[in-house]
């Protein structure tokens, strides 16, 4: 069995042994429901509300308060769905784009079956939304702008701060799928002016299960879980004491040497990429060179299948991705290519890897060996590459 080397950090991470030896205490002596009157119930709850102060110090996010929920895919419904909702009688468009997670995609979708209005922007073939169509998208009953901060397929990294102040300039309220970029980069939500951020500890060595929801003070929200008054009446059910101190523990550890960590994981990405498209004909970057995430790489190979290579690399114990975990048991191509104007042939041959603070260049050196011959085996295979080669 060949040493595994694992890229798909943004599919999920492991948990820092750090985090896992903060949250032990609370799957056993501190195990109290935190809305519990006595003593160590009242213990729990403090330390809960210590964590949620960590955690807004950490994201500058001192003009408003955090909501934990079960991960980003709930903060990302509770900020859409909850602000839609509570805000409906203001006006009932909403503006997002086309590379959104499914997460947003699929709630935008069940908020124009209520009757709401989505207008879904097209990206530039680098994957970069385009201020002026943003300006140009809001009209006078736009209520709300949810646009991802960093995609998780190709990393590119959303111009946030020129979104929220056209948004802002209209009346409209920002919210930002930052589940990807939040733990990789220090964040200032303040500063940014964010008005709804979502965010995840799975993605940054901390538990699944486990996320947040900063909220702006002023913004009006419903809940979309029905129940008890946990998470100030906006996210109802027992807190998940031991997810949310790792959640609170993996974000102090993450963006303590997140610098260093950029930069290592940025010469590790820049070195596979350079050698993969050196070494492989037809294949190219996917996303902006420049503006996406250090730690990821996401290319397509032409005339063979992505699927065909990751069982490959797969056998030689390489682990990576065609793009976001949430869809691998599809077969339809990646719809955040597609909408950068891919062809649907291309797109089915892309490759996302996804670097972590364990990767070595021995690891990435591997890669660069082992991946060229597979290309090459899985061509001589295909009808498609054998016209290519006669053309």
């Amino acid at each position: 069995m060949p040493k595994q080397i694992y890229l798909d950090h943004n599919a999920t991470t492991y948990v820092d042994p750090a985090v896992v030896d903060a949250m032990l205490p609370y799957f056993t002596e501190k195990f109290a429901n935190p809305s519990s009157p006595y003593s160590i119930g009242q213990d729990v709850s403090e330390e809960l509300n210590s964590a949620r102060e960590s955690v807004g110090k950490l994201l500058h996010a001192k003009n408003g308060k955090i909501i934990f929920t079960g991960g980003g895919s709930e903060s990302d419904n509770l900020a859409i769905r909850g602000y839609a909702r509570a805000n409906k009688s203001k006006g009932n468009h909403i503006i997002t784009t086309q590379i959104e997670h499914h997460a947003v995609l699929h709630t935008c979708e069940l908020l124009e079956k209520e009757g709401f209005e989505v207008t879904y922007l097209p990206v530039s073939e680098n994957g970069l939304v385009c201020i002026k169509e943003l300006k140009a998208a809001i009209q006078e009953n736009t209520i709300l702008v949810t646009i991802m901060y960093a995609n998780n397929e190709t990393g590119v990294i959303q111009p946030i701060a020129d979104v929220v102040k056209i948004a802002h300039d209209h009346n409209v309220v920002v919210h930002t799928d930052a589940v990807q970029i939040v733990g990789k980069k220090e964040i200032d939500i303040d500063a940014l002016g964010i008005d709804l951020l979502s965010f995840s500890a799975h993605k940054f060595y901390g538990p699944k299960g486990v996320g947040g929801l900063f909220v702006k003070k002023g913004i009006r929200i419903n809940p979309i879980i029905q129940g008890g008054g946990q998470e100030f009446k906006l996210r109802a059910g027992t807190e998940n004491t031991a997810g949310i101190i790792g959640l609170a523990k993996a974000l102090e550890v993450s963006l303590k040497n997140w610098k260093q960590e950029w930069n290592n994981g940025k010469e590790l990405r820049d070195l596979l990429e350079t050698e993969l498209l050196k070494t492989i004909p037809s294949s190219q970057l996917n996303g902006h060179p420049d503006k996406r995430l250090a730690n990821t790489l996401n290319i397509t190979v032409q005339y063979i299948e992505g699927e065909s290579m990751l069982l490959m690399l797969n056998m030689k114990g390489i682990l990576a991705s065609s793009g976001s975990a949430c869809t691998s048991g599809s077969l339809d191509p990646s719809h955040v290519l597609l909408a950068m104007g891919m062809p649907h042939e291309d797109a089915h041959g892309s490759l996302r890897f996804s670097l972590g603070k364990r990767t070595t260049k021995e690891d990435i050196e591997k890669v660069i060996e082992v991946l060229p011959p597979i290309v090459q085996r899985l061509r001589e295979m295909s009808p498609l590459w054998d016209g290519k080669k006669g053309a």
